[in-house]
């Protein structure tokens, strides 16, 4: 349901939310588990798993304009983007599955399997989120409302990234008992039948509101040609790349932080601390205590996102709370690397308050995202949600591309060996990635916002104008 200003029920906003839980089930598996699962598990080299990165994710982002565009072209009775939801869910989870597959192939055909696999799992990726993240494009005209829209999404989005991060090891542990091989199969089997069920119950609550005007062209051409020159679009790029290059390098550390650096391979931490007025005794390994820090992160996380639009008012609009916060947020990674490794409570505390204040910082992308999306139609009389919101997609492939192969190939050529002792070297490059190479990333993301001109204001008198001229169609584009 929806009103006449564009505000949407309670209901709506859970249901689209719920589409990104169930991306979050292969995206967090993608970005906290997947060059872990290649190097310690699968058994790639470091190297090896990095040019596959590469190799893999700089083609398949041309695939994402690709995808915007067929997607903005196609009509069925469900709308141009929700039917992408019904048609990719099965596939994707059938292909999750086979990714996180160890078959007893030799190494070479190993390698082979890997990038098949892989590239098939980017390849239904694609297929279903950019559909799903431009759908929040045409769910309402009302941006403020699209923020708020942003901000459930992103709520929900991290109860997925909770779940990813709080349950993978003790899956992997359970299915397996002692094959994390087969271990890993299982507990990406079960991520996929959750996500199936939650992409079809975004299916069945969401609806497309927002049509393009109806004298607008279809040209493929000048779609193209248009969205060169909406520089706030550019701009949403370059933001949106730094912010995922900066989360692809601190999270993809992770494990190997507390495995190599924190705890020893094969040995175990014994872990005395009271929480919340209860005693936690236990003897956790590298990989277990990895997975209480992610899990603890995103209590942080979900609670930064829930205060996206209160935290937007506070700070005067969405531009200025991303530069806030996205600032401070980096300033706490770069003093990361100065907490001592055995203060286990001040490591947890760190990336708690970390997880916090970057929490935010998503939603309001994506709000970002929406509004040049107005834009677009504001200035040329056209809209390609599809293909604005496969920017976002793109910059998510670029940041995580190049993010975690710099991590693997550093960490390869100063030394890592998978399940052995770390040189001082190997470990220092893992403490880097988690603190002062992001931090570097996220004061440039922030910095990039400054560049980015659709304030509040503007966005409130383009959101007037497309009213107006869909009730007056003669009415003509407003001049960038």
């Amino acid at each position: 349901m929806t009103t006449a200003s564009g505000r949407l029920s309670f209901f709506e906003k859970v249901g689209y939310g719920l589409g990104d839980t169930a991306s979050n089930f292969y995206w967090q598996m993608f970005l906290n588990f997947l060059a872990f699962f290649y190097t310690d598990i699968f058994g790639l080299s470091a190297a090896a798993a990095a040019t596959m990165f590469l190799v893999v994710r700089i083609p398949d982002t041309l695939i994402d304009p690709v995808m915007g565009v067929i997607a903005d072209r196609t009509q069925t009775r469900w709308g141009h983007y929700r039917p992408y939801l019904l048609w990719g869910c099965l596939p994707m989870a059938v292909i999750g599955v086979l990714t996180f597959t160890t078959p007893g192939f030799s190494p070479h055909g190993k390698l082979l399997y890997a990038y098949v696999t892989y590239s098939l799992i980017m390849l239904c990726y694609t297929f279903i989120n950019i559909p799903y993240g431009a759908l929040m494009g045409v769910i309402s005209p009302n941006s403020l409302e699209r923020t708020s829209v942003s901000s459930y999404r992103f709520v929900l989005a991290y109860i997925g990234l909770f779940m990813v991060q709080g349950l993978t090891i003790p899956m992997v542990k359970h299915f397996g008992h002692g094959n994390d091989q087969v271990g890993f199969q299982w507990a990406m089997a079960v991520f996929g039948v959750l996500a199936v069920a939650l992409f079809l119950v975004t299916f069945a609550t969401t609806r497309e509101r927002v049509q393009p005007a109806r004298n607008a062209s279809s040209s493929l051409a000048k779609d193209l040609c248009d969205l060169s020159h909406n520089m706030p679009w550019v701009m949403v790029c370059f933001i949106g790349v730094f912010a995922v290059f900066y989360i692809s390098l601190r999270m993809g550390a992770i494990l190997y932080y507390f495995k190599y650096c924190v705890v020893r391979p094969g040995e175990l931490m014994h872990i005395n601390l009271t929480l919340l007025g209860y005693p936690l005794r236990a003897n956790l390994s590298g990989e277990a205590l990895a997975s209480w820090f992610m899990a603890t992160g995103t209590a942080g996380v979900i609670l930064g996102a829930s205060l996206a639009k209160p935290l937007c008012l506070l700070f005067g609009g969405k531009r200025r709370a991303y530069i806030i916060l996205m600032s401070a947020a980096s300033v706490l990674t770069a003093a990361f690397y100065f907490v001592p490794l055995s203060n286990i409570p001040l490591i947890f505390a760190t990336h708690i308050a970390i997880s916090t204040l970057f929490a935010p910082t998503s939603p309001l992308l994506w709000a970002f995202y929406a509004d040049t999306a107005d834009y677009s139609e504001w200035t040329n009389g056209r809209r390609a949600t599809g293909l604005v919101f496969s920017a976002a997609s793109f910059s998510q492939k670029i940041g995580w591309a190049i993010g975690s192969s710099l991590f693997l190939w550093l960490i390869g050529a100063v030394g890592f060996h998978a399940n052995v002792a770390q040189s001082a070297a190997v470990q220092q490059g893992i403490r880097s990635m988690m603190s002062f190479f992001p931090a570097v990333l996220g004061f440039l993301s922030a910095g990039s916002v400054l560049l980015y001109k659709l304030d509040d204001k503007l966005m409130e008198q383009i959101e007037r104008d497309l009213k107006q001229r869909k009730e007056q169609p003669e009415a003509l584009p407003a001049q960038a």
